[in-house]
């Protein structure tokens, strides 16, 4: 009897061409790079001081000390102050504080020649604002950021450019001995106060004469 001949299937090789998969993606990341809307660079509003012809020099001086804190950053977590600009002759004019809303925010806010608290409070009420859910117009934020400049230029209540409230400028003078910590958290209180006129600036010579007289590392 004769035998059957088995039958035998043909294997056939699967191939996958991903050739066009390649124009596919060039095409995606082209158009994601003309679609996607690039971050813009936010660049720091300077307040200038205004040049007021009338004031003489010296008077132009204690105007602008008296809305000066002098800030230094210390070893151990530790913030000292000097309220106005530093008396160098004077050991007493430097001050300890904390961090946090009991400490350095705190004296920021009560100071006696800058309302910071009605700046904060103008702040908080413009973010609840742009942050109300419920408002029949959306605030933008660009509409936002107008707003906060001119908030941390003291124009609020109505006041405009000519009679706005007095703000704080202040100096930050971190010794070598503090942290990196201190700085990117005295920079926060900055921008929680509505501060904008604010210096970075080196520790001089007669700035140590003034620590070491109070044993500040």
């Amino acid at each position: 009897m004769a035998k059957k001949k088995e039958s035998k299937q043909k294997k056939m090789n699967v191939r996958v061409d991903f050739t066009p998969m390649v124009d596919m993606m060039m095409l995606l990341i082209t158009f994601f790079m003309l679609c996607t809307s690039l971050a813009k660079p936010q660049a720091m509003q300077l307040i200038m001081p205004a040049d007021d012809e009338n004031l003489t020099k010296e008077e132009r001086t204690k105007a602008e000390a008296k809305t000066t804190v002098t800030v230094y950053l210390a070893a151990d977590n530790k913030i000292y102050i000097v309220k106005e600009k530093p008396d160098y002759d004077n050991p007493e004019c430097v001050e300890e504080t904390t961090w946090g809303k009991d400490g350095i925010r705190q004296v920021l806010r009560t100071h006696p020649y800058a309302p910071t608290a009605e700046l904060m409070k103008a702040k908080k009420e413009l973010q609840d604002k742009f942050d109300d859910p419920t408002a029949v117009k959306k605030m933008t934020e660009e509409e936002y950021n107008e707003e906060m400049a001119k908030i941390r230029k003291g124009e609020i209540g109505g006041r405009t450019e000519a009679n706005a409230l007095p703000t704080l400028t202040i100096v930050i003078k971190p010794l070598d001995s503090s942290l990196y910590n201190n700085m990117v958290t005295i920079l926060d209180e900055m921008s929680i106060c509505c501060i904008d006129k604010y210096v970075i600036d080196k520790i001089n010579e007669n700035d140590q004469k003034l620590l070491d007289s109070r044993d500040i590392k």
